[in-house]
């Protein structure tokens, strides 16, 4: 795993979108298409509006999400409300190109297979995503995959639904999705994050972030997250 360590969450949004438009171009120059995974929180919104002024191949690029909480379209809960906002006002996307968790169906189980179906159909049979995006809470938690929550062991689909987290279920992809992936990316920020971010660099699978596969990762960290050490 590396750990780059830069200033503060702005830098670290920049040099995101930097990675991700270099990723795309050498994705789509390679394959054709680049599939790209991306998690909610406020530093990825701002990595997704500085993505948007990025040289970026969108033709070729399909947006699906890591998890998304059970709310109404347009609520202010769900990720894709803020994907919307980041990115899609703002870059030229294909509409059909981003692939939306579909977390108002009344078949939670059943949405749960078709996104899985959806994403055989744009990224093979098993499903390889070209990067993740992913972020760390300060109870270890990645992606919807929290402490103590049954997804944690399910080995057996790439699409699962959580238990109530923070006052909603989720949709999220398992550790199979995540771990088959060519590149995971981790955005670290904020001060209540030290702790957990030296776990995660240590492997402590006793957090969940942790099961997550280290030799394609590339963690980008604030100072604060790294504990005020120097920038790399």
């Amino acid at each position: 795993m590396k750990i780059e360590v830069l200033a503060d969450a702005d830098s670290v949004a920049k040099e995101a979108a930097k990675t991700i438009a270099a990723e795309a171009r050498t994705a789509v120059a390679a394959r054709g298409r680049f599939i790209v995974a991306v998690s909610g929180g406020r530093t990825p919104w701002q990595m997704l509006r500085a993505l948007a002024a990025e040289e970026v191949p969108w033709k070729g690029v399909h947006v699906v999400q890591v998890d998304e909480r059970v709310a109404p379209a347009g609520h202010p809960d769900r990720n894709l409300t803020h994907l919307r906002e980041s990115l899609l006002e703002h870059a030229p996307l294909p509409p059909g190109q981003i692939h939306a968790m579909p977390v108002e169906s009344p078949d939670l189980e059943a949405a749960a297979a078709r996104y899985a179906l959806i994403l055989k159909e744009i990224a093979g049979s098993p499903p390889v995503l070209d990067l993740v995006h992913l972020g760390l809470g300060p109870d270890g938690h990645t992606a919807s995959l929290v402490p103590g929550d049954p997804v944690l062991k399910v080995t057996d689909a790439d699409v699962a639904i959580t238990g109530v987290y923070q006052g909603r279920r989720r949709m999220t992809l398992t550790y199979p999705m995540l771990n088959r992936s060519r590149r995971v990316l981790w955005l670290v920020t904020g001060s209540e994050k030290v702790g957990m971010l030296a776990r995660l660099r240590d492997g402590d699978a006793s957090i969940p972030a942790a099961r997550v596969r280290q030799d394609r990762a590339w963690v980008l960290a604030d100072r604060a997250a790294a504990g005020d050490r120097e920038t790399n």
